[in-house]
């Protein structure tokens, strides 16, 4: 097996929903949804990543920008 990497790329609001949502993830016990403890691995993997690349987490207005992101990443309706 090869150590080659895969890249994703996500729009800020889709990192910043994610982020969010990768949070709510690792503070509460999944163990009957994820009940491989090697698929923890990329998921922190991926959430520190996102936490690195996101400025505005801490910002005093986060939660208004990822209620905008949200709204902005939620399909239309008809």
């Amino acid at each position: 097996m090869s150590d080659s990497q895969v890249t994703i790329k996500l729009t800020s609001d889709e990192a910043l929903v994610l982020s969010d949502w990768l949070e709510k993830l690792q503070m509460t016990d999944l163990s009957r949804v994820v009940d491989d403890p090697a698929v923890w691995a990329p998921i922190h993997r991926i959430a520190g990543a996102l936490d690195k690349s996101l400025a505005g987490l801490f910002a005093p207005d986060y939660d208004q920008r990822l209620e905008a992101a949200r709204q902005r990443l939620r399909p239309e309706e008809d």
